[in-house]
């Protein structure tokens, strides 16, 4: 009786209301998360390039250097679509804006399509020339970056109707050259020493390679002849001696130990085929013997034959900011090398610090009767081979051992072998032409600084012997066509059954 007095229980009311906001503010929640994730995204991200040849990462000179850039830089890219390298280039200026964080703003025109903005852009900036180029305009400075400049270009196909084909690009290298030579307002001088016979400076020298790629740099050589002058230039804050063929006199060398001691810099390349008794002496007050030997290695080249060899497989060592980034990476030294022995606690106590760059690879030994013939005394001391001769180091006196602490310092950079830089010496990895890049740098104290090689592109190619072919043919022939047919019976088996 009481329940049929309650009667029949009502549907409890929806709140519709409550729900719609209840999705509402799902949604809205929803939104502001993926807003936020995106914006997190777009300031803090991380790029990789797993591409085979890695053709626009920038090397870390130029992130490096991005880093110190103070001010905007703009850069005007008037490219023609039909230029063999408009693509390279723009993908690698979207790289520069990426690394600048900002920094760097890009402008594209098309000069036969844009006449107009190009026109007053040409008669902004004085532009003359016809060529696919690019402006860099920082703090009101600006300089040209020609096309030519940072590509290498075969046309020996054109006559048979092929295209031109880009067998180094060097962009990077040309743009970075640039904005260094912007930002930094004035170049760096090197004084090169001449009146030993050393190479020259000229087009047709055997370090002309050399020359272009410091100078690419933001660094030019001055020629300098310690005959014609009372002191080293006070301009020139660091020297490079390369290969001299005849010992340096009294007076050049009082001039050189002058330049020394007010914190001068000098790299120091040494033919070991000349005889330089006051440079020797020079390098042995700081901690340095130069020792009268050359480098030989004995080669397998048969099942029982073996060949003597003086070209010097050496490694850089990596604990020198010189050749951090050039660690355990291999390099041929052409020609006569000799070995070097570093005496760093006979030098302690005048605060000069020696540091090994460069070593031979293990099996090399320091032969002192070089100009024999006699193979049997060869083999004798190649047996009695120790430690792996050091062919290169660098000498500093005061400054800090740390190189957070910027001290002015007497600095200097030897190397027992001086072909290793010529023209007919520099391999396509430019094991060289970095070391030396970090070798000038270190001695201008721009640590921060390193070379940058042009890419060079690589085809991917496979080669298959006789055997690899032979299973090549069972595979395709064979094993293809039987799996298909074990996948056919199982299924028709399946069927039947």
């Amino acid at each position: 009786m009481a329940n049929e007095a309650i009667g029949p229980r009502r549907p409890k009311k929806i709140r519709r209301i409550q729900i719609g906001f209840n999705v509402l503010a799902q949604i809205i929640l929803i939104l502001f998360l993926a807003a936020m994730v995106n914006s997190i995204a777009f300031k803090h991200y991380q790029r990789w390039d797993f591409s085979r040849d890695q053709k626009y990462a920038l090397s870390d000179k130029t992130k490096r250097f991005l880093r110190t850039i103070k001010g905007k830089m703009r850069i005007i890219v008037f490219f023609s679509p039909s230029t063999a390298i408009a693509a390279d280039v723009q993908n690698l200026l979207t790289e520069y804006q990426y690394a600048a964080k900002g920094k760097i703003d890009v402008e594209y025109i098309d000069p036969e399509r844009n006449l107009s903005r190009a026109k007053e852009i040409f008669d902004k900036y004085k532009v003359v020339s016809d060529e696919s180029l690019l402006v860099i305009d920082y703090e009101g400075r600006n300089k040209t970056v020609k096309a030519s400049e940072m590509a290498e270009i075969d046309q020996s196909g054109m006559s048979f109707g092929e295209g031109p084909r880009v067998t180094a690009f060097k962009g990077e290298q040309a743009i970075t050259s640039a904005m260094m030579d912007l930002v930094e307002g004035k170049k760096n001088t090197l004084g090169y020493v001449l009146g030993h016979k050393e190479p020259p400076l000229s087009e047709n020298s055997t370090i002309s390679v050399l020359k272009t790629f410091i100078e690419n740099e933001n660094i030019k050589f001055q020629e300098l002849n310690l005959f014609d002058v009372e002191a080293v230039p006070a301009e020139l804050k660091t020297i490079v001696i390369i290969g001299p063929q005849y010992d340096f006199s009294d007076r050049e060398m009082k001039l050189l130990r002058d330049f020394w001691n007010k914190q001068g810099r000098i790299l120091l390349l040494l033919d070991p085929g000349t005889k330089t008794s006051k440079l020797d002496a020079f390098l042995n007050e700081l901690g340095v013997k130069v020792n009268d030997d050359r480098l030989m290695v004995f080669l397998r080249t048969g099942i029982q034959e073996m060949a003597l060899t003086r070209d010097v497989q050496a490694h850089f060592l990596g604990g020198s900011p010189i050749t951090k980034r050039l660690a355990d990476v291999r390099a041929l030294f052409f020609g006569g090398t000799s070995s070097l022995t570093l005496e760093p606690d006979r030098v302690r106590a005048a605060n000069i610090r020696i540091e090994p760059l460069i070593q031979a690879e293990k099996g090399y030994f320091a032969e002192t009767d070089y100009n024999t013939d006699d193979q049997a005394k060869f083999q004798a001391d190649a047996k009695k081979t120790g430690a792996s001769p050091t062919i290169g180091a660098s000498i500093e006196k005061g400054g800090s051992a740390d190189e957070r602490v910027q001290v002015n310092s007497s600095r200097l950079v030897l190397v027992s072998n001086a072909t290793f830089v010529q023209d007919n010496a520099v391999t396509q990895d430019q094991q060289a032409l970095d070391f030396i890049s970090g070798s000038v740098n270190w001695l201008l104290s721009r640590e921060q600084l390193i070379g940058i090689a042009p890419k060079i592109p690589k085809p991917l190619t496979f080669s298959l012997n006789e055997d690899a072919l032979r299973n090549l043919r069972w595979i395709v022939l064979v094993l293809m066509p039987l799996v298909f047919a074990v996948l056919g019976t199982a299924v028709w088996w399946k069927r039947r059954v």
